[in-house]
């Protein structure tokens, strides 16, 4: 999963990035409004993370500009700007959620992983297909009840082909989600990660759509 940081408190904005990255993000941060925006409009991404108060481009303008332009990308907040009006100013732009300075990263690891659950229609904090039980917050998958165990990028690749069940994804799309800016992107990566996905899990699960991408069926 790959999210969008932008803060400019260095020392802050590095305690962040390495506490998601901990929990299996690629996370790509930028420090100002106007390089924010660009990577918007160019990158993919799961979630933004935003702070307000950000040099060359306020915060709340990039948010109601994303939203003018009709994206509904999932947006957290940071910001101490900690007043009523604030917080409904800051969502009455179309924030998804709104955390206050200090916060504690497991409450913002929390806050992540229910805006991406109700980007895809989940209410159950588990993803269940089949056999398969897949726990974002915890890490883990099991199948048949057994610990399956995965990579981190592996699971990111699950993740991403269960919450999209009877779509295409692209394999750009799986590679957009498994690498930050500063990441090399390792040769046939997604390939490589499907093939040992298969023999972990069975190789029905996870079918190719030649010159497309990947897919997991629909259950009938």
């Amino acid at each position: 999963m790959r999210l969008l940081l932008i803060e400019d408190n260095t020392l802050l904005g590095d305690g962040i990035q390495a506490g998601l990255m901990q929990a299996h993000y690629a996370v790509d941060w930028l420090t100002d409004g106007e390089a924010g925006e660009h990577a918007l409009k160019v990158e993919t991404y799961e979630a933004l993370i935003l702070d307000l108060s950000l040099p060359k481009k306020d915060g709340l303008k990039i948010l109601k500009d994303l939203r003018a332009r009709g994206d509904t990308l999932p947006v957290l907040i940071l910001t101490a700007r900690d007043t009523i009006n604030d917080k409904v100013i800051g969502l009455d732009s179309g924030a998804d959620d709104y955390l206050v300075k200090p916060f504690d990263l497991d409450e913002l690891n929390a806050r992540i992983r229910a805006l991406l659950r109700r980007r895809c229609g989940r209410a159950n904090p588990c993803i269940e297909y089949a056999n398969l039980r897949l726990d974002p917050a915890a890490h883990t998958l099991t199948q048949e009840g057994q610990s399956v165990i995965l990579s981190s990028r592996e699971f990111a690749i699950l993740q991403t082909l269960l919450e999209n069940v009877g779509k295409i994804i692209s394999r750009s799309r799986l590679e957009d989600s498994l690498y930050g800016w500063n990441e090399e992107i390792e040769s046939n990566a997604v390939e490589v990660h499907i093939h040992h996905l298969r023999k972990k899990l069975g190789k029905e699960l996870i079918r190719t759509v030649r010159g497309i991408g990947y897919t997991i069926p629909s259950l009938l």
